[in-house]
């Protein structure tokens, strides 16, 4: 293009400022646009989903190296499974976050699934969102966060860490107790100057504050995937003699 060519053009033109209305009635049709959005969507999803369980993986893969070496010999410090509680609860952090942008881009596609692909397959059934298309359009032109970081470690905890940081305290328990039998347990707990019950009262908020954020009542913006039901009752067979 010279430069005569790039004067011509006025990108403050209504048909230049709306290439995308013109790609969409003239050229491959809203269903073909929606087609590759939707795909779109699918592979940014896949991508941050890739990324939560890089987190988890390498949250299990610590929890299984401070295991081992915390009961490989009555000599280690216990305290090694208090840093594992630590570490652990770093990746939680790290997959709350990360979590909070994978919710973006499921939103979208239930949000297309809902509205689009399900009321393709059975218009009777109408739309789950009457405004849908305005709500995607904004989302596309102001991308923002669905859900809260409270949320989203509520989120986590409950699918997947709870259970970790339940391993790694259950281990800390049993390691002041069982393995030195002769020591009263909250002496075996001291850490340093720091005394037994001290560490034990600051592990047992610490549990009480990770048990009560993931189930305390709080109001839910994450969509789901899926509902509780009947397993075979989508396909229903009344007509099938076979």
């Amino acid at each position: 293009m010279t430069d005569s060519d790039s004067e011509e053009v006025d990108p403050t033109a209504r048909d230049q400022r709306e290439i995308g209305r013109e790609m969409v009635e003239q050229s491959t049709g809203l269903g073909s646009v929606m087609a590759h959005a939707y795909r779109g969507e699918m592979d940014e999803a896949t991508t941050w989903r890739q990324r939560l369980d890089q987190a988890t993986t390498w949250a299990v893969t610590v929890i299984a190296a401070i295991l081992t070496w915390a009961f490989s010999s009555g000599e280690n410090p216990h305290y090694i499974l208090l840093v594992g509680v630590v570490v652990v609860t770093l990746f939680l952090g790290i997959e709350a976050r990360r979590y909070r942008h994978y919710d973006v881009y499921r939103s979208r596609i239930r949000m297309l699934q809902q509205n689009l692909f399900a009321n393709a397959l059975d218009p009777s059934g109408g739309v789950e969102h009457p405004n849908w298309r305005v709500e995607l359009s904004n989302d596309y032109r102001t991308p923002t966060l669905k859900v809260t970081f409270g949320e989203a470690l509520a989120n986590r905890l409950r699918r997947i860490y709870l259970a970790l940081l339940g391993v790694l305290l259950a281990a800390w328990l049993f390691r002041i107790t069982a393995f030195s039998p002769r020591q009263e347990w909250l002496a075996t707990a001291a850490i340093a100057t720091v005394p037994g019950v001290v560490v034990v009262g600051v592990v047992t908020t610490f549990s009480a504050a990770v048990l009560g954020l993931a189930f305390w009542p709080r109001e839910r913006h994450a969509k789901g995937e899926f509902r509780e039901g009947d397993p075979a009752a989508w396909k229903e067979e009344e007509n099938d003699d076979g």
